[in-house]
């Protein structure tokens, strides 16, 4: 990793749906670091089962890059945006972006989730997630520790075992309130256009 990759923060790219990947690999020919977050999914086919790769952000990946020399990357093809307010690139927060990669690391199956903004928080303290927090909602199958990227308003979720998590302040057991109504994983396809969030777009120089 060069000094430059070393000092600037991430921030989000707006790519052409399809060709995040793509445009990953272009940027990182260019010398940039990236991060595109992967979900990994297992489809029937009429002859065999094969294993999918998505963006957990579909038409999004992430990239450390000077804020203020922005034209290589908005040229790269693929490239459509980079995110935030007016005319200024806005970085996504340096823990978010290490949260989902530690994620996606863990060997864990980790999906598209609704967006939350609160909830209640826990901190991971055994497992392969140990030393992570995140907000933990209760399901039919067990519990999801949820990870969002603020900038964007969107969430993953990782599926966590209770006794992994931190003993409730109290000294009981932790209580979750049960939100079966948002168990459903969200469809990547469902995401591939971008939600509407307070920060614009930046448009390309």
């Amino acid at each position: 990793m060069s000094l430059r990759q070393q000092q600037w923060p991430w921030f989000a790219i707006l790519a052409r749906t399809g060709r995040e990947n793509s445009t990953t690999l272009l940027l990182e020919n260019l010398g940039y670091q990236c991060f595109l977050p992967i979900s990994k999914s297992r489809r029937q086919w009429s002859d065999r089962i094969k294993e999918l790769e998505v963006p957990l952000f579909p038409g999004y990946l992430f990239c450390r890059m000077n804020p203020h020399n922005r034209l290589p990357v908005l040229q790269t093809p693929g490239v459509i945006q980079i995110v935030g307010v007016g005319k200024s690139p806005i970085p996504v927060e340096e823990e978010e972006i290490a949260a989902i990669q530690w994620a996606e690391k863990s060997g864990l199956s980790v999906m598209p989730w609704p967006y939350l903004k609160v909830g209640h928080v826990a901190r991971i303290e055994d497992g392969p997630l140990s030393g992570l927090s995140g907000i933990v909602v209760k399901i039919k199958s067990g519990l999801k520790l949820v990870l969002s990227v603020t900038l964007l308003q969107r969430s993953v979720a990782v599926e966590v075992d209770r006794h992994w998590l931190s003993v409730h302040p109290n000294g009981g057991s932790m209580a979750f309130k049960d939100t079966t109504d948002s168990s459903t994983p969200v469809d990547p396809a469902h995401l591939s256009g971008a939600q509407s969030f307070p920060n614009k777009l930046v448009e390309a120089d």
